[in-house]
Formats: structure tokens, sequence, C-alpha cells
């Protein structure tokens, strides 16, 4: 093969395999490293150049290798080649779905007639299969045949691979490139990305700095400092909260927050190298594990009413029954004070009920509701509450959660929901005109619904002189309720507590992982108590720990440590954290026998939400994962941070629950100090993003949101950025007014932003897909994966994966599911079977289909029209649009292969793909991506990521991004420019207009104000007269 010939082959063979512009220098480099280097040598180079298929660089060196031996053979190697992708095209056949959509100025460039064949993640063979292009030659003819052609289009996200509808695209005059040997090489730069000397970078749209700018709306203009970050070195000011849920960053629980359990660190890194170890060589990833064993539920028995009510009236509440009622019925605002266990969250609702406080005077029947914080509280409640007062679940005693809704119009009179649940029925009825009676329950943890609940509740009340509200606290928080309802009575249920002894470290913990192991070893290899040669058990133990993550590796290490020790006592280890499987949550639940400890590993949600029957012991870590508005991120992030000193206390509580009890807290009592800690948690609404909040309150119609009577304001900040993004996604007018679009997204129960991506699915045609995909994004765990079976569950899901998107991923998932179903006739047993040997979560699906079906409802209410996709471009359009604000763009591959990204609007910012994702290790289509949220470890990574093209960017997301004035001609048409200027345009003749009204606005309160002035002058004359 002559030297052209090579130069070449290698050029297109690297175009197909790095998804990159064809580079004559790139293809001279690699032709040097096979001719100068080993197999062994070469990968680790292509490793470097983003070539992380060994397959393709042992092709790629068999070739330049043979062609040593092949030169002066005239005849040339067949090998597989593909055209160069053209990045600025839109097909024909998308023009009239995009008229008047976003900037009906926007022109589309035909579409070249490149064959584009997309596949999933399939078997290795399969996807070489997949891969394959015609050889030069029959390209050659084509290019050069009839100008029209039809073009099949796969679709990524279906379970089967299908041929769609025909559509026809134009081909622009195209040469074909000629090849040069006379490249003059290039160079990695310092970002690791290639650099060569013969490619222009004009002519690859990817290579167009696409920059961010800030725009401020009239309404925000006193604020600009609030919107704008200012950088200095790891320092950032503005755009943040100013309430810092860490009150000393120097305190010793502030230090283990941040350096986190460095044996969950080297547990990580060990599985990490093991798993890299196994692919590199070849290992098969389907050894059999540990089947995990799943509990068969419980079928439905017969309650014993008597036990029950002997359980009833056993708690602290009964006691006091007739006195809380007469102090409810004398007051509208009543404060409950009571502890966990004490009784008050399934009594007081009948208590009210039995008192007839579910009617009116006129003997209307009213519904008695009460609000929990969580939705799992909310239906287990219910159920207890329809026991005791032996009516059906869902007729007189009834639920309602996000998409779950088990009441009955004609009968609930005691109804449990969540806060959110109660905030939306305001929405449609703002007087709430059905209830007669509202308890609000566990105020004291102040999530961001129960604070914009109570200060809504702060002017119902006065229009509904009849209604009652009942606030239940633990006694932090208490006087707090009390003052704000102007002195409302307080009402305390006499707790059932034992004694509880504290013990501090003496010393400041070097690990709480460790420690906390070491601690559950030595309670329970002394305390328990030998009768006989027999291992007793005198109590159960509680350890708190930050997240699933530091829980698995403590029962991991618990579990190691017991397997060293000869013939130790029989331990049960239980984790517990939210998104575990509900059969497995129940397990701690169960009854611990005498011969048996249990211990219980659990997060924050065994504070208050749970009580485990049992517990003498509580190891106390003294951290806790809590929600926090990021502004580095610009969002909602998961932080570890240290626990107030209630929590403290609520905590240590646990252990004198059934009898007296001992508390370890794994940090020293200096930590406790006032300076060091916050004698109570930073209320949600002074810490995480309000945007969902702010619209809301805009649909009520609150006007002036600096003036709703907050219970702690959230800071000023904080409140505007949640304006701003509401504004910068078009929920908010430049006014500051709510538009068309945003009276729209409130009808949705979900984030603002999900709520968006349904209404322009409309537009983009593909609304079927993105409810199934925005369902699933409403769910958790879709995928399960024990430590057991975890190379198992690796391998399914690759069978789900599809390479440039996981929200593509998500609705493969769905749709095989769904195909599934319907094949197997709704068997149960059958479609259980089929999720258990795919490593999904059955109920996560069946939540999901819930969850779409009545967001579909919505859609049909408000006569949405419904459209099932045509091609997988315009799912991933709609995806671009509606997350444009939450992008990122590729700036090097690691030596390992690990793509680093920077944020499109925060370039300072580095950002990682999640190692669950569908692009890693898979060849991305572009270089730019737009994902759904953030998870914050040691890294940020982007969870739900998808591959877009960046001129989708500028055309949907001109409110932050354009291009150089230098670099707008490459652009055709001025693609992504027209819209930002008209926009601009529009912004100012707005601002002007802003300016003026409130000009106006000024003029008139200073008549106004100097006309009273003068008024009460001739008052006090006239009087002195």
């Amino acid at each position: 093969m002559s030297g052209a010939g090579i130069t070449s082959t290698i050029k297109h063979k690297l175009s197909v395999y790095l998804n990159k512009p064809e580079n004559d220098s790139l293809a001279q480099t690699v032709i040097a490293q096979v001719r100068s280097k080993s197999f062994d040598d070469f990968t680790k180079f292509t490793q470097i150049i983003g070539l992380k298929n060994d397959n393709h660089a042992r092709d790629i060196y068999d070739i330049i290798q043979d062609s040593k031996d092949d030169e002066g053979v005239s005849e040339p190697k067949r090998v597989a080649i593909s055209s160069k992708k053209p990045t600025l095209s839109l097909s024909p056949g998308e023009e009239d779905d995009f008229d008047g959509f976003v900037n009906p100025n926007i022109k589309v460039r035909s579409k070249s007639n490149t064959p584009q064949t997309k596949f999933k993640r399939l078997k290795k063979e399969d996807t070489d299969r997949l891969k394959e292009t015609p050889p030069a030659s029959e390209l050659e003819s084509e290019l050069n045949g009839p100008s029209n052609i039809n073009n099949q289009q796969t679709s990524l996200h279906r379970s089967e691979v299908k041929s769609q509808s025909s559509w026809k695209t134009s081909i622009p005059n195209q040469t074909v490139p000629k090849s040069s040997n006379e490249g003059t090489g290039g160079y990695f730069n310092s970002s690791g990305e290639y650099v060569d000397f013969d490619h222009a970078p004009g002519n690859d749209f990817n290579r167009i700095p696409i920059i961010s700018q800030v725009l401020i709306p009239p309404f925000l203009d006193s604020v600009k400092e609030h919107l704008t970050l200012q950088i200095s070195g790891t320092s950032i000011r503005g755009a943040g909260p100013t309430v810092d849920p860490v009150k000393d960053s120097t305190s010793e629980l502030a230090s283990m927050a941040k350096q986190g359990s460095l044996v969950v660190q080297s547990k990580k890194a060990k599985q990490e190298r093991a798993k890299q170890a196994k692919e590199k060589t070849g290992i098969a990833t389907t050894a059999k594990g540990n089947d995990i064993e799943e509990e068969q539920e419980e079928s439905e028995q017969g309650t014993d009413f008597a036990a029950i009510q002997k359980q009833r009236k056993s708690l602290p509440a009964y006691a006091v029954k007739d006195d809380v009622v007469s102090t409810i019925r004398d007051n509208q605002v009543t404060i409950i004070i009571g502890e966990t266990g004490s009784g008050k969250t399934t009594q007081l609702a009948q208590f009210l009920y039995e008192q007839g406080l579910a009617s009116t005077k006129g003997g209307e029947r009213k519904i008695i509701g009460c609000t929990q914080p969580r939705r799992v509280a909310a239906m287990s409640v219910a159920k207890r509450v329809s026991e005791e007062m032996q009516v059906k679940l869902g007729e007189e005693v009834g639920y309602s959660v996000r998409f779950d809704d088990k009441t009955s119009q004609e009968k609930t009179v005691v109804k449990y929901m969540t806060e959110g649940i109660l905030l939306r029925e305001i929405l449609a009825d703002s007087t709430l005109s059905e209830y007669s009676c509202i308890i609000i329950d566990e105020a004291h943890e102040r999530s961001l619904n129960t604070d914009i609940l109570l200060g809504l509740f702060k002017g119902l009340l006065a229009k509904r002189r009849d209604l009652k509200l009942i606030v239940t606290s633990a006694t932090m928080n208490a006087d707090r309720f009390t003052r704000f309802f102007g002195a409302a009575p307080q009402f305390t249920i006499p707790g059932r507590t034992f004694p509880v002894d504290i013990y501090f470290n003496k010393n400041a913990t070097m690990d709480y992982v460790e420690t906390a192991v070491k601690q559950i070893l030595s309670i329970h290899l002394s305390k328990g108590s030998n009768d006989g040669g027999t291992f007793v058990n005198d109590g159960d133990i509680l350890v708190f720990m930050t997240g699933q993550e530091d829980i698995e590796i403590t029962c991991e290490l618990l579990r190691e440590k017991l397997e060293m020790l000869e013939n130790p006592p029989p331990l049960e280890i239980l984790p517990i954290y939210s998104t575990m499987p509900q059969e497995l949550q129940k397990r701690i639940f169960n009854k611990s026998s005498k011969s048996k400890r249990k211990v219980v590993v659990a997060t924050n949600i065994a504070e208050t939400s749970l009580t485990v029957d049992g517990i003498k012991y509580v190891i106390d870590c003294g951290l806790v994962k809590v929600k926090v508005y990021n502004p580095k991120l610009g969002m909602d992030t998961l932080q570890v941070v240290p626990i107030s000193f209630a929590n403290a206390e609520q905590r240590s509580g646990r252990a004198g629950r059934t009898g007296a009890g001992v508390a370890y807290r794994l940090y020293t009592e200096r930590a406790t100090d006032p300076h060091s800690m916050y004698q109570q948690p930073i209320p949600e609404i002074q810490r995480t993003n309000l945007s969902n909040t702010m619209l809301l309150l805009k649909s009520l119609n609150v006007q002036d949101i600096n003036k709703f009577p907050f219970l702690d304001g959230p800071p000023k900040d904080l409140l505007n950025c949640s304006l701003y993004d509401l504004w910068a996604m078009g929920a908010l007018d430049n006014f500051g007014e709510l538009t068309n679009l945003g009276r729209d997204m409130i009808q949705f129960p979900i984030e603002p932003t999900l709520s968006k991506l349904i209404l322009l699915s409309v537009q983009f045609r593909c609304s079927e897909d993105i409810l199934t995909i925005v369902a699933m994004l409403s769910v958790s765990n879709i995928f399960q994966r024990s430590k057991e079976r975890a190379k198992e569950a690796d391998s399914a899901r690759e069978r789900f994966l599809v390479a440039e998107s996981d929200h593509l991923t998500l609705l493969n998932v769905y749709t095989q599911w769904e195909t599934n179903m319907n094949k197997f006739g709704n068997s149960w047993n059958r479609i259980n079977e089929w999720c258990d040997r795919n490593f999904l979560q059955y109920k996560s699906l069946y939540r999901a289909r819930e969850i779409r079906r009545q967001l579909a409802l919505i859609m049909q209410k408000r006569k949405l029209p419904f459209y099932r996709a045509t091609n997988d471009d315009d799912i991933r359009r709609c995806l671009c649009a509606a997350f444009y604000h939450q992008s990122a763009k590729l700036v090097k591959m690691g030596v390992n292969g690990t793509p680093e990204f920077v944020n499109l609007r925060h370039n300072y910012m580095k950002m990682y793909l999640h190692p669950t994702s569908s692009l890693v290790n898979s060849n991305l289509s572009s270089n730019f991506v737009i994902y759904h949220d953030l998870i914050l470890t040691s890294k940020e990574y982007m969870n739900y990521v998808t591959c877009v093209d960046p001129m989708w960017l500028l055309e949907y997301g001109f409110v932050f991004y354009s291009v150089p004035q230098t670099s707008r001609d490459k652009l055709v048409d001025g693609v992504g420019t027209n819209a930002r200027e008209v926009f601009e345009r529009q912004l100012e003749q707005d601002r002007r207009l802003y300016e003026e009204k409130n000009a106006k606005l000024h003029s008139t309160e200073t008549r106004g104000s100097s006309t009273t002035s003068r008024k009460s002058l001739l008052f006090r004359k006239r009087k002195r007269l």
C-alpha cells in the first residue's frame, strides 16, 4: 500500500473509531507510533488520544503493519470508511416542526446524505457489525449518484431495531477530500487535547467557542450582585445562600465531614481497581454471587382488634384525650408538643373525629386532614389508623401522596397526605372549604413545604374562622410556632421515655466508620449476657450514618470482622436508607429474638420517621447529609454537614423508648459547643433552591414575595436566584409576572424543568416518549445492584444502555418492560421474573407507569396532543431545549480514558460522568452534553446525561450562550445569533418601560405622602383653634 493510501485508510479509521473529523496529521502520528513501538506501547498511546477500545487499536496496528509487506502492490486494500458527519445540519423533515418555535428567524440547513447508523450497546460482534460502512468505491458511487435518497433512520430506544418511515434528505455539493502524506504533525496541549497544524479550527463547529453571558431582566436589576458570581481563588461570593449549614468550618465535626471516611474511600478505590483489572484481562462479569433472599410479602391476616385497642389505650396521648380535644375546640390554633412514640400522629385525628369535629354545626361532612413530611409516613399511618377504626383503607380513612391517591370523595373523613399535596389543594381551593381541621405533623423538621404552609395559613385563618389548625412538634422549635401565631396555646403530651446515658469520645475521631464498627463489636461482645453458655440479647443497636455508601461499607466491614472471630454471638446486620427496596426495609421492624442481636445501620430517616422497637444502644457519627444550594454549581446538592444539638438529642433519645439506654457519640463533648454547633437545624427554606416554591407563590397571586409571612425568611440572594431561574426558563416575563408557560408548568406536580420538558415535547412531536422519560426520572432505583451480585447486575444493565443518552436508556428500559408486560398478558409472576433476571426494580417500574398515567391525564385535561417520536434526535433536541442551562463541554480525555468536562455557564468548574452513565466507555457523538442533576462527592458527577449538538444549545439557550463576533461568520445564516439579538432588543425595550412604570409609581407615592402630611398638619391647626 502506498504512503498516501495508508494515510487515507488510517485517517478514515480514526474518524469512525473516535467519532471526530478526519485528520491527516493525527493519522501520520499514529502511523509513526506503530512503526516505532510494540503493540503494548502503542495501546498506551491510543488511550491518550481517546481510543480506548483494544480491538480498534489492534485493527489499526495490524493494517499499518500489513502495509509494510504490501508496499509496491497496486491493488488497494478494502477497508471500512465513513464520511464525515456534518455537525451543523438539520433534516428538512424537521423544519416544519420548528417553524415559529423559539425564534422563527432561525434558518435550517439541509442534512448531508451520510448514512448514520445508531446502535445500542450490544454484544461485541453486533457492535462491530453495526459500525461497518460500505467500501470506499461504493461510497464514492453514492456521492456521485442522485441527489435524493431514502434514508432509514434507526431509533435507539426501541427494544428491537425497526425501520422507520422513509424521509428524504437533500445533499449539498460535496467533494471527497484528497489524502495527503505531507502532514506537518501536531501536539497534545496542556489540557490533553490533540492539536494538529493542518486542521483549520474554523472548519469544525466543536472548535467554535460557546461563551456564556449573564442577561438580567428589568425586575431584578437592583439585585445584580446576587446573580453574578465573584470568584477569587477558591472563594465564591454571590448567587448563593447567606446561611451556611456549617456553623464553624474549622470545628471537629466540620473537619470530619470534609475529610469523609478514609476506610470508605479505600474500599471504593480497591473495588474500582479490581473492576478495571477484570475488564482489562477480559474476565467474564457474569460470575454468580450470593443470591439475595427475597422475603415473601406476608398475606393479610385478620387483625386482632382487641390487641390494637389495648395498645392504643397504652399510648401517652390517650391518657389526655379529653383535655387535648377541649383545648383544640376552644382555640383556632393549637401547638401540640409530643415526642416520637407519644401517639400524637395516629391519635389526634381520631380524637377529633370521635368528638364530632369532622362536621359543621349544620351537619355537613368535612375532612380532618393531617400532613406528613414523608410519603412513606403518610401511607403507613393511614393504614394503621384504618385498622384502629376498623374501616377499609381508602374509604373513611385514606391517604394522598404525589401520584398515589387512596381516598373516597363520598366517604373519607380522615385524610393523611404529604405537605405538597395540601399545597396543591390550596392552589385549587384557596379556602380549603372541604376541611374542618388541619394537622401539620412533625413541624419541627422545618421542611420547605411546612414553612410555606404555615405562612399561607396565617392569611387563610382570617378568612375561615371555623377552620382549626393544629401544629405538632417535638420540644425543639415549639416556642417559635407559638410566637408566629400570636401566642397560640401549647399543649404538652407527657412523654414515655427512659433515662439515657450519653458517652462522648475522649479524642477527635480519625475515621467515623471504622470507629463505629469497633464500637458495635465492643457492645456486641461485651454487653450480651451468657445464661449457661448461651448468648442472651440485652438490646439492639441503632447506628446513624450519612448515606448509602457509608452504610453499606459499615455493614461490609462488620461482616468481615465477625468472620475473623471464632464462634461470635449471632448478629443480624440490617441497613436502612430511603432508596432501598421496601422488601428489605421491612426487615428492620422484625422483632429480634433473645438469642440473636440486631444492629440497624441507618440514615437520619430513623431519627423521627421510623420507630424501631427494642433499641437499647445508639451510635451517632454526628454527621448528616442534607440538601444545600451550591452557588458554585448553581443548583441543590447533597452535602455532608455536622448535625445540630437538637438532632444529637433526638438521636440519643431513640435509645430510651422501651427502657434505659446508652448513646455513644463518636465526637468529643467540645464539638457540641454552641460556637461550633447549631442549636437547631437550619430550615430547608434557608439552604435550598426555591424555584418551585416561587412558582407556586406566584400562582397563588402573591405579588410581592418579600412581604410573604415566612416563619424564617429565605436569604435575599437565594430568593432572587430562584426568581432568575424561573425567568431564564420562561416561567416569568421581564417584569416578574407569571407567563402562560409558567401557568401551564404549575399544573404538573413535578419540578419546573420537567414540567417545561413535557410542554416542549408537544412542539417537538415526542410527547409520548418524554412522558416516559419524566416518569422514569421521578422514581428512584430502576436498576438493582446488590454487592453480592454486582457483576451480574452490571452485565444485565449493559443490555439496555444507549451509548449517547442516559435519558434514552431509561426510555429503552421502560419500552422493553412494557413490551414484555403485553407479551406476558399482565402475568405478575412472569414479568417479575423478567425484572429479576434483568436486575430491574419491578416496583419502581410499576410506579413509573402510574406516574406516567397521571401525567398523561393532566395533558388530556389541558388538551395537549400525544406524539410518538419518529427518531431519537427529536427527543434529544427536546431535552436540550429544556436542560440547556445544565450543559457541559468535553475538554480532555484522561490517561485512563475518563472524559473531563467543564460547565458551559461556569467554565471554571470541572465535571465528570457518573460511573453508572451510559456514556462511560463509549465514543461520544458530540463534545457537548446536557445533564439532569449533579451528584457532589469527591468530584462533581453529572447524572442522567445526553449528548447534544452545540447548535441546539445556541438555538434554545440563547439566554445564556452565544459565540464571539469573530466566529459568527462561520455559522450558516446567523444560526444561533439572530434569536439572541431579537431577545436582547426586547429586553432593553422592556427595561425602559419598567423604569418608566417605577418612576410613575414613585411619583404617585410621593404625592400621596405629601397630601397625607398636609392633611395631618391642617388637622393639628384646627385642633389648636
